[in-house]
């Protein structure tokens, strides 16, 4: 009876560590968690998101030329033969372009955005050459105590180069248990990715977008974490038990 009751009392234990030991952990997803599939992907370069910061270079003649916008207020500059400007990818998807207006450009990748505006442009100068550039890319790493922010350098940053600048999966992480989160934070995509076998290579080389979540989840360590937990409370029962153990050898002696 009395190692049923043991029993009992270690099963309540280890069954409520994952709720007070744990709750550090962020991003779980249920057993059966509906993960999305990497099949459903067809882009396979960067597409532009909102608040993305974006450089835009016109050049005429397909770059031989000088385009001549007014500098104005607009804070406009001419940098080796090209009309030079930033444009801001707003919340709704849209960007201010000087003699547009609002163009929608979230979804499109660097060159089909390229295109559009070489077209738009094309109704006023000969055979526009545009080339982009995005400044604000990143994505965020959460791998147990180890979060980094790590910019995106190239239009095809995959995951893998994430996590060598990152310094790869921490010693506690599961590299069998790495998620990605993009997309609408409120009803986002995530897909899960296997990196303890050679076949999860393939997934690895997803290319990243901006503002994606890249998690890593971590071993549990239920015993480190009770000891760790206990620890305050196991030295002030060690103190206790000194010193009733010298009160009551002191009492020996006076006797």
């Amino acid at each position: 009876m009395r190692y049923r009751i043991l029993g009992l009392f270690l099963l309540v234990l280890f069954s409520s560590c994952d709720k007070y030991l744990n709750r550090s952990l962020m991003l779980r997803t249920g057993l059966n968690y509906p993960y999305s599939e990497f099949s459903d992907i067809k882009e396979t370069e960067y597409k532009i998101s909102a608040n993305d910061r974006i450089g835009v270079k016109i050049y005429t003649n397909d770059g031989s030329g000088l385009i001549s916008i007014a500098t104005g207020s607009g804070g406009n500059v001419l940098v080796g033969g090209a009309a030079s400007f930033n444009i801001n990818i707003e919340s709704d998807g849209f960007a201010k372009i000087p003699l547009f207006g609002r163009v929608y450009l979230e979804g499109l990748t660097i060159r089909q955005a390229e295109m559009l505006i070489e077209d738009r442009f094309g109704e006023f100068y000969n055979t526009p050459f545009v080339l982009l550039s995005v400044s604000n890319r990143r994505v965020f790493m959460f791998a147990g105590t180890n979060t980094s922010v790590v910019n995106l350098d190239n239009d095809n940053t995959t995951l893998f180069e994430v996590l060598a600048k990152s310094g790869g999966v921490p010693l506690q992480g599961k590299a069998d248990k790495i998620k990605i989160i993009r997309g609408d934070l409120k009803n986002p995509e995530v897909f899960l990715v296997d990196l303890s076998t050679l076949s999860g290579m393939r997934d690895a080389n997803l290319v990243m977008q901006g503002n994606d979540i890249i998690y890593i989840e971590t071993r549990k360590g239920y015993v480190a974490r009770i000891l760790g937990e206990l620890s305050p409370y196991l030295t002030i029962l060690t103190t206790v038990i000194t010193t009733a153990a010298i009160i009551a050898q002191l009492q020996r002696i006076g006797q």
